[in-house]
């Protein structure tokens, strides 16, 4: 009978022991590994493949976006990130870090408080200050690499040299002026000759509308001397 009963115990500790070991490996498990939902609008894939809104991604993904398409991966409580068209990235994430690495394109990085955000691309590294949360976009352009935030901190590092880039400014790392390179028109950079009529400032249209009227009177009072042969006088109603 007392056999029985150390057996008993014996096979109880055995079962007890384990049972912790699979919640201990469960757990760990989860601490390592994260999942994110992906929406996507035009043409996208994931690891290659076609991928749809409401699918899984996991991390160590590759997201590569096609012409007028982009992505955006929900991470949760970690922040989210906006892939842009013709872009390509691979994401590493979990609840309290997100790694990109960057080979074509823009992307969008929001990050939580809290959370390690670094972004690899050709020309630069940025970093973000994860003691707060962030908004910032990184693009890669022939030659060299833009950031913008949009809010909180990041610090734009090219070899040796950080730079930190505060809420509403940008800063660029690379050579812009690069040969074979086509030229960069950033919309807060844009010129006024490559501007749309809704976008122009009233005094810019006044400008173009009198001049358009001004150059009309010329051709008009030019038109009139070479047919009259004299000098016109041009009246304010005609």
């Amino acid at each position: 009978m007392r056999n029985t009963n150390v057996i008993k115990k014996a096979i109880s500790l055995v079962t007890l022991t384990a049972m912790m070991s699979t919640f201990s490996m469960v757990a760990l498990a989860g601490s390592k590994t994260a999942n994110a939902e992906i929406t996507v609008s035009g043409q996208v894939s994931v690891n290659g493949t076609t991928a749809v809104s409401g699918a899984t991604v996991v991390s160590g993904s590759t997201i590569t976006t096609g012409g007028n398409s982009s992505a955006t991966i929900n991470l949760g409580k970690a922040g989210r990130i906006e892939v842009l068209a013709n872009s390509g990235i691979t994401i590493n994430f979990n609840a309290a870090e997100i790694t990109a690495i960057m080979t074509a394109g823009k992307a969008r990085f929001m990050n939580a408080a809290g959370v390690a955000t670094t972004v690899a691309a050709k020309d630069a590294t940025v970093i973000a200050d994860s003691s707060q949360s962030n908004s910032f976009a990184v693009e890669m352009e022939c030659g060299h690499t833009h950031v913008d935030t949009i809010a909180g901190l990041v610090t734009m590092r090219t070899g040796n040299s950080d730079k930190q880039v505060a809420a509403g400014m940008n800063s660029v790392a690379g050579n812009p002026a690069q040969t074979g390179c086509q030229p960069c028109y950033r919309p807060d950079l844009a010129p006024l000759a490559v501007a749309s009529i809704g976008s122009l400032p009233i005094a810019a249209i006044l400008l173009l509308v009198g001049g358009t009227i001004g150059t009309a009177i010329i051709v008009g009072t030019k038109n009139d001397s070479e047919t009259t042969g004299t000098t016109v006088v041009v009246s304010p109603v005609r």
